[in-house]
């Protein structure tokens, strides 16, 4: 049973009350006041700040978000509507109906915000009530432009170099470091002239970069430190310290002489060999035998040995003939380790291409490249029978064990056809850092010509489609040709900014 009490018989009877303040007749409710007198004289944005501040970095353009979170929002989105609001304490205590941006001047400065918030006053009385909150925006450098600001903010130092005539090896271990994150804590990355510099925070930070860059490349690291301030009530010590890492002079496709102590301790190989890649070990391949060898970082600097040729010095050959050798002919070698399963070994008769229609008769030498090449194709190899070679090692050998050209992989046409057929690309840490690494181009693009020639050596590198290529007609491109196929390709993620108008 419902009682009737005096309100609900005015109510149900249909009549006007008088307003306790002003007397005029309005219908009745809990607290016996016109709307004007309820907002004249009960504020529901009360406990609302109707100023507030917002902090914005120039360098990064981000907003600070309480307590110490950097967030990226345009003018007028919803992720700066949504960071306003979370600097408004009191907007709890009532329920938020609309909330919009007021326009105002681009350049000034201030954010105003148009809120629209009902509460429930005296009697049960729901009122609603629309009001405005100006925000000042303030600069303030954050943490991470505050560190590359300041020049004395390092507290540890990478430094990475390899003196050598080619940066392949560079652009190996950038791929590497991307790949595995190992980049995160850098405060900063400045190329030098012969490697990079990485700046850390912390030693730790610093410990565990040179770590990693152990763990994929042949290095050697040498740790220094040096005292900054000292505190002598406390008996606290400020360093600064450097980790300096030297990677092999060696890089892919370079031919060495190894000492003869060396030699047989990797089973009787061949002293001139190619460096097959450069990983966390150096794998070394004999042309003549076909054997191949690993050498690590520990046997390398204990008998440490030059390239004699490098990439830069590669000439073009034309296969005249080949034969490939019989198992009864292997089996002479005087070689007592493994030997390769993917190379095959033959007798090659080759001519320069400079030289070819000349009357020069064919030079005969021995490789491992049997398996690819045939009568008519192009080869890039070093001649060394007429090369000056500076080596104390290469001086100690027999002129009987040095061939006269020791190839070292085959040559699939104009470079410039090449490079529009592939439809891949790679990630960069930064892009001056990536024009820093060499003068010109030509190492990193054999670089890629790596890539697509050894699916090995593209195992560990994330290779991701180029949307922007245009595809090349199929009737230019070279059957033979290596390529990567669609499989071995990662989606390129790209971020667009939302229409918030289409929202």
């Amino acid at each position: 049973m419902e009682y009737i009490t005096p309100e609900n018989e005015i109510a149900l009877s249909g009549a006007r009350i008088l307003c306790c303040q002003c007397a005029v007749p309005i219908e009745p409710n809990p607290s016996n006041m016109c709307v004007a007198c309820l907002r004249a004289n009960i504020d529901i944005s009360e406990g609302i700040p109707k100023q507030a501040t917002l902090f914005f970095c120039r360098g990064c353009e981000r907003y600070l978000q309480p307590p110490a979170e950097w967030v990226v929002a345009a003018l007028e989105s919803r992720e700066l509507l949504a960071l306003c609001l979370k600097k408004l304490k009191g907007l709890n205590r009532v329920k938020l109906i609309d909330a919009g941006f007021a326009w105002t001047e681009p350049h000034s400065k201030r954010i105003k915000v148009k809120l629209t918030v009902q509460g429930e006053v005296m009697g049960g009385a729901v009122l609603q009530q629309t009001f405005i909150v100006e925000f000042t925006v303030q600069h303030q450098m954050c943490d991470a432009c505050h560190r590359s600001e300041a020049q004395d903010y390092w507290r540890a130092l990478v430094q990475v170099r390899q003196r050598a005539n080619n940066r392949k090896t560079f652009y190996y271990l950038e791929q590497l470091i991307l790949k595995h994150k190992a980049h995160e804590n850098t405060l900063g990355i400045k190329p030098k002239h012969d490697g990079l510099d990485f700046f850390y925070a912390t030693e730790n930070h610093a410990r565990k970069m040179v770590d990693f860059i152990q763990s994929v490349l042949p290095i050697k690291c040498q740790h220094s430190k040096k005292l900054i301030s000292h505190d002598i009530h406390s008996n606290i010590y400020n360093y600064k310290f450097t980790f300096s890492i030297e990677i092999v002079p060696l890089s892919k496709d370079s031919v060495v002489c190894l000492p003869k102590k060396l030699t047989q301790q990797l089973g009787a190989i061949s002293p001139i060999c190619l460096v097959n890649r450069v990983t966390s070990a150096i794998h070394l391949i004999d042309a003549r035998t076909g054997q191949v060898c690993d050498v690590s970082a520990t046997v390398y600097w204990r008998n440490p040995f030059q390239p004699i040729c490098n990439p830069k010095q590669l000439v073009e050959y034309i296969v005249m003939d080949i034969d490939i050798l019989k198992e009864h002919e292997k089996k002479s070698f005087p070689g007592q380790g493994m030997v390769s399963n993917k190379h095959v070994v033959a007798d090659v008769w080759v001519v320069k291409a400079s030289e070819l229609g000349l009357d020069i008769s064919p030079v005969h030498t021995r490789t491992h490249l049997g398996h690819i090449l045939k009568p008519g194709d192009t080869v890039l190899g070093y001649n060394i029978g007429d090369s000056n070679v500076n080596d104390a090692n290469f001086d100690k050998l027999d002129r009987s064990v040095i061939p006269d050209v020791f190839l070292v992989k085959k040559f699939y046409g104009e470079k410039s056809a090449r490079r529009r057929a592939r439809a891949w690309k790679l990630k960069h840490m930064a892009e001056e850092l990536h024009e820093g690494l060499s003068s010109t181009n030509e190492d990193y693009n054999d670089f890629l010509d790596d890539l697509e020639e050894d699916p090995a050596f593209r195992q560990n590198v994330n290779i991701f489609k180029d949307e922007n290529k245009i595809p090349v007609d199929t009737d230019e491109i070279d059957p033979s040709l290596p390529r990567i196929t669609l499989a071995e390709m990662l989606d390129d993620m790209v971020i667009e900014d939302v229409d918030m108008t289409e929202v």
